[in-house]
């Protein structure tokens, strides 16, 4: 595989953060601030966009700025994989960015320069995890986006977000603390370097001689150590980060900091550790086994959640299970299915918040219960809401069945009857908790309250800047379904190296 050594990798990380640094400037013009946001999600993405014919021509971009200790550097590495996150995460906040103008200014929101500051750094930092070339430069961006998300989740500065963001700073910084700096220390003493092998994900970096019992409890540090993944008992975080406004929300599941966690875990799992290492020792199939019950735990938690974003929360924490669920079966198949989910997932997740979002802006409502009637006076919100639950369904012909076809392939390829009965029973759950939303809004009785209004809700121009992104995100959750062909030939390059 060929290496290009380019310092042009560096700007794509640059990019949003410049643009923060412009909002910031501008925050006494609205106007040209939220301009500046959309402007430079613009730019992120053509820059990755940019790079896109190189990776799939089969060649990698690095480049090192500096090294700290031998072995130990700040260096940039594309490839296959960075560039499936990358594109997925930069294009999204184009959509994004659009849709913060109709609910921040629809809500009135205080502190909308803070706010877009921190959210252009946020994906600054995601584009730097999913451009690093080691673990130890993948560890500096997934603390910048810990600290910059943490302004985010307490947006709102009451007691209850106080309280939402206080857990989840803790939870992320304890955890990368205690877990992670020791997992790297211990790989570092073994392997000699923190660099990623992404040449080949069999071998890995451990050299044979290496003590496979201190490789098993290295590999448990850094599973455990990245805990936006969201694996339980790891999770409790992330619903609680549920008080932050919406499209913080949206940020929070399908862009930037749950991708972040489990794409650093996919990443080590296969550019650390090695498939062959972790065939050799189990702990792949441990692995899969104990997302496993991360995957039926939380959906049934989802079923009890009346409040939409609660139960969309519960959702994404069983959802990221299935990426580390694919990768831990280690077949190609497998892999294929789990990474191909960093895509459908995000798609799909977004447009589920999106709409979630909408509904709040438009009808002040956040209880599933509430929303009877809403179907027919938010016709466009609702629809995409149940094109994108296909997709969280595994449905066709939405993205999730990709993902689902994949990972059953995978259960077959190793002849576990168990995987596959866990994908069809998430399924069924999935399902259980996404049907009755739509149900609820098209066929519910409205509220005696609401009886007898009439009117479209997605008329006023502020919310059309909401809806039109979510429209766009549901439709492309059904194109990825029907023409996966880019990530797949991406993920492949990855799958086969």
């Amino acid at each position: 595989m060929n290496t290009i050594i380019t310092s042009k990798i560096i700007l794509t990380t640059l990019i949003p953060m410049i643009t923060g640094l412009l909002v910031m400037f501008s925050g006494k013009k609205p106007n040209l601030r939220d301009s500046w946001s959309t402007l430079g999600a613009i730019i992120t993405f053509v820059s990755v966009l940019n790079f896109l014919p190189i990776i799939l021509d089969g060649q990698q971009l690095q480049y090192t700025l500096f090294e700290l200790y031998p072995g130990i550097s700040v260096k940039l590495n594309l490839d296959a994989l960075g560039v499936v996150f990358a594109l997925v995460a930069s294009f999204l906040w184009i959509l994004a960015s659009l849709y913060c103008v109709g609910y921040m200014r629809g809500l009135d929101e205080h502190a909308q320069t803070r706010f877009y500051v921190c959210y252009a750094v946020s994906v600054g930092a995601a584009m730097g995890a999913a451009f690093a070339g080691n673990l130890f430069t993948l560890y500096l961006f997934y603390e910048i986006v810990s600290i910059f998300t943490y302004p985010l989740v307490m947006h709102h500065q009451d007691e209850e977000g106080y309280a939402g963001a206080k857990k989840y700073i803790v939870y992320l910084m304890f955890t990368s603390k205690a877990f992670l700096l020791p997992a790297m220390v211990i790989i570092y003493v073994l392997c000699g370097t923190l660099d990623f092998n992404t040449a080949n994900v069999a071998q890995g970096i451990f050299p044979a001689e290496a003590d496979r019992f201190v490789v098993g409890i290295a590999y448990l540090l850094c599973l455990f150590g990245f805990a936006k993944s969201g694996i339980m008992p790891l999770h409790n975080w992330l619903p609680d980060a549920m008080v932050a406004p919406t499209p913080v929300s949206a940020l929070l599941h399908a862009v930037v900091v749950v991708k972040v966690g489990v794409f650093s875990t996919c990443r080590v799992m296969l550019s650390i550790f090695g498939t062959n290492i972790l065939h050799e020792t189990g702990l792949g199939i441990f692995t899969a086994y104990f997302v496993s019950f991360t995957i039926l735990t939380a959906s049934v938690i989802a079923l009890t959640k009346t409040n939409l974003k609660a139960r969309l929360a519960y959702s994404t924490v069983s959802q990221l299970s299935y990426i580390i669920l694919g990768v831990a079966m280690l077949t190609p198949n497998s892999i294929t299915g789990g990474l191909i989910h960093i895509a459908n997932h995000a798609f799909a997740k977004i447009t589920l918040f999106f709409a979630a979002g909408c509904i709040f802006v438009a009808s002040g409502k956040k209880d599933i219960t509430e929303m009877g009637g809403l179907g027919k006076r938010m016709p466009f919100t609702m629809m995409a809401f149940g094109v994108a639950s296909l997709g969280m369904i595994g449905a066709p012909p939405v993205g999730g069945f990709v993902t689902k076809w994949y990972l059953a392939l995978g259960t077959m390829d190793i002849h576990n009857w168990i995987l596959l009965c866990v994908l069809l029973a998430s399924s069924l759950l999935n399902a259980g908790y996404f049907v009755p939303v739509f149900l609820q809004a098209f066929f519910g009785k409205p509220l005696p309250a609401d009886e007898g209004l009439t009117g479209s809700l997605e008329k006023k121009p502020l919310i059309l800047f909401m809806v039109v992104p979510l429209v766009i995100t549901g439709t492309i959750s059904v194109l990825i379904g029907i023409y996966p062909d880019l990530f797949l030939d991406l993920i492949n390059l990855m799958v086969k190296s």
